[in-house]
């Protein structure tokens, strides 16, 4: 399979042959600008450098064949994959090793292959929290609600508390894994993190919102929660980078709201996990340079 999504054509500079080899396992990844991030500061610095993409919807694979693509991809020389939705938490059970963050948080999405061990690593939390810090830094941080407890969720649920939030609020359709992210954020960081079922209370009292659910993607287009809940002095925080300006972006900011896009971590993630694939610290400001060509 890898084989021949290798065949087909992609950029100038992708080779199966490429000294570096990147892929990134997910659905729906088709506009992701992972490719262009990568492959243009590979260039920039001088590096034969390929990024492909392996989407599970577009090559019609089940969840179930994650491993098989893990295994065929480090027997194939790939240095490394990043993963996606729906796959952060269920790729750990093929690694060998995680990084201590990526094991506190519960997700991986970055598997860099070296020395024959599948290393695990999480580098959304410090991506969203280079973009938090950059873009939101005074904002309330006294209660906030987080939509979302899947493996980007786990990892922004794990900086906010890191960044000192005061009252962390989790709500996701899913009850069972809010409470389980819930639970692990409290033993984690010694105070309450609260699994919410009442939207509405929850999001009229908070002071922030981020949205980490794959709501307001091309493929899952609206908003997580009635929009009318919004207040004008709260800020709202989204990671979804595609579209940048997502439908609950566009009603917060008519609103008055301050808002973050998630161009910020989509660019601050892919900064680490360059470094990671690579041994080289990349220009962050070059790769941001690279994510703004595609607009």
């Amino acid at each position: 399979m890898l084989g021949r999504l290798l065949a087909q054509p992609k950029a100038a500079n992708a080779t199966a042959s490429a000294a570096v080899l990147i892929g990134l396992a997910g659905r729906g990844i088709q506009l992701s600008r992972s490719p262009i991030m990568h492959e243009r500061e590979g260039a920039r610095l001088g590096i034969s450098y390929s990024y492909v993409l392996i989407d599970f919807d577009r090559l019609g694979l089940p969840d179930s064949d994650l491993g098989g693509i893990i295994a065929a991809a480090e027997q194939m020389g790939f240095a490394g994959l990043n993963i996606t939705h729906p796959f952060k938490q269920s790729v750990i059970q093929y690694l060998g090793w995680m990084a201590p963050e990526a094991a506190a948080i519960g997700a991986v999405n970055t598997v860099v292959f070296a020395n024959g061990v599948r290393q695990g690593h999480n580098t959304d939390a410090w991506g969203f929290a280079e973009s938090f810090c950059e873009g939101m830094a005074d904002c309330s941080l006294e209660r906030v609600v987080q939509f979302g407890a899947g493996g980007a969720g786990a990892a922004v649920a794990y900086t906010l508390m890191e960044l000192g939030v005061g009252e962390l609020h989790i709500i996701d359709n899913d009850g069972e894994r809010a409470r389980e992210l819930a639970q692990r954020m409290t033993a984690r960081f010694g105070k309450p993190v609260v699994a919410e079922t009442d939207v509405a209370g929850t999001v009229m009292a908070a002071d922030g919102i981020v949205n980490t659910t794959p709501v307001g993607m091309a493929k899952y287009p609206g908003v997580p929660f009635p929009s009318g809940l919004l207040r004008t002095e709260q800020w709202v925080a989204e990671i979804i980078y595609f579209p940048e300006e997502t439908e609950l972006l566009r009603k917060a900011r008519a609103l008055g709201c301050r808002a973050l896009a998630g161009t910020g971590m989509a660019v601050y993630q892919a900064v680490r996990a360059f470094e990671l694939f690579t041994g080289i610290a990349p220009d962050r400001a070059a790769m941001a340079g690279h994510f703004e060509a595609m607009s």
